[in-house]
């Protein structure tokens, strides 16, 4: 077996990046470069896409092609520059890697901003959050950190999170649910011993819609969750313990639609990054996701519901520095307007403002005094 060594850079998010992976801070410059010649089909619009001479780029692609004994571009008289099937399978496959790596990715990206910005900083906060992971957070913690607030930010299950905030090991946690999930709900069931009134705040944050992200053009006619049944359509599920696969588990009782009516329902990945990623390699037909990475994949988006993502912290925290820098920051215009141009998501009045379980959830009836795990501060 071949045994190639291929570089990556940590570059943090930019605008004006190239398509690839933009969500990605690594970097490849073959990838970078094969993804250029795909989207501007030539060597010289490659080039100037990505400010460097044609002569680089050129020399690049041939020293790569030497030293991996196969074709990377492939030119017809009279057409435009395109990928080999070799290059082809390259992008793929790199797609599929930085899918399944970008939660680690986003962790180890937390890890180093909160090391060596606390340790410089002296009026910075920082904020431990453990949270269901969602694309708009990842924007979060790159805006709060202009503001020196720093996001620990560890992605997991919406169930891992909250009881991560109830052992003490985190200040905040992130969930979401349906705006109005009933009192009978697998979802109300689920969360509800997890959070107790009186000791749980919640923060509002977004609104966002949760849908099925299919191949372009939505070939298959997929239009609700009881066409995941049909003959033929392969599902790609969420990890169990993940607020999304809550949330099909509980469309699927309301439904009576049981996993083995599924092809595909065992088959699990634990972000929607690589769920989408999945789809649009055609390793399945549909899965469960947001809508900004079905786009950021190039997929159809079939909107099922809306739903609220909160953020929750213990009453006792509310007034401390850092957790009064994250409301100041949520209710910021420029904020605001920074998640706005989120595809599927929706500003919310409630960004920013803190609220009682009992009002932002009287549907759920909780009572105080229910059985639920003892509390702890995070050290």
């Amino acid at each position: 077996m071949q045994h190639i060594n291929l570089s990556y850079s940590w570059t943090p998010h930019l605008e004006s990046s190239a398509s690839r992976n933009r969500l990605s801070p690594l970097r490849n410059p073959l990838m970078d470069m094969l993804q250029a010649v795909r989207e501007a089909g030539s060597i010289a619009g490659a080039a100037k896409s990505m400010a460097l001479s044609y002569r680089h780029v050129w020399g690049e692609l041939k020293r790569w092609e030497q030293a991996l004994d196969q074709p990377l571009i492939l030119w017809e008289k009279g057409q435009a520059a395109r990928l080999s099937e070799f290059a082809d399978k390259l992008l793929w496959a790199e797609r599929q890697a930085q899918a399944r790596l970008s939660p680690q990715i986003s962790a180890l990206q937390a890890e180093l901003e909160k090391t060596f910005a606390v340790a410089f900083d002296t009026h910075s906060h920082l904020l431990t959050v453990y949270a269901s992971h969602d694309d708009a957070l990842v924007q979060l913690r790159e805006h709060s950190a202009r503001e020196s607030l720093h996001l620990d930010m560890r992605f997991c299950g919406s169930v891992d999170a909250l009881r991560a905030l109830n052992e003490g090991r985190c200040n905040v946690a992130g969930f979401h649910a349906p705006v109005q999930p009933s009192s009978r709900s697998l979802i109300a069931r689920t969360y509800k011993p997890l959070l107790r009134t009186g000791q749980h705040k919640l923060i509002g944050f977004a609104l966002r819609q949760q849908g099925l992200m299919v191949a372009p053009g939505n070939p298959q006619k997929i239009g609700q969750l009881s066409d995941l049944t049909r003959p033929g359509i392969r599902y790609i599920n969420r990890s169990l313990g993940t607020g999304t696969r809550l949330l099909l588990d509980d469309a699927m009782q309301t439904a009576g639609i049981t996993p083995k009516q599924i092809a595909g329902y065992d088959q699990e990945e634990s972000s929607h990054a690589a769920v989408a990623a999945c789809v649009a390699s055609g390793q399945a037909d549909a899965g469960l996701g947001i809508a900004s990475a079905a786009q950021a994949q190039g997929l159809h988006f079939v909107p099922l519901l809306q739903e609220c993502y909160w953020l929750v912290c213990l009453k006792s925290v509310l007034d401390t520095p850092s957790v009064q820098a994250l409301t100041k920051v949520l209710q910021s215009d420029s904020w605001q307007q920074q998640m706005s141009k989120l595809p599927g998501y929706a500003n919310t009045p409630l960004a920013g403002q803190v609220q009682s379980l009992k009002k932002a959830m009287p549907w759920w009836q909780f009572k105080t005094g229910s059985s639920e795990p003892n509390l702890r501060s995070p050290d």
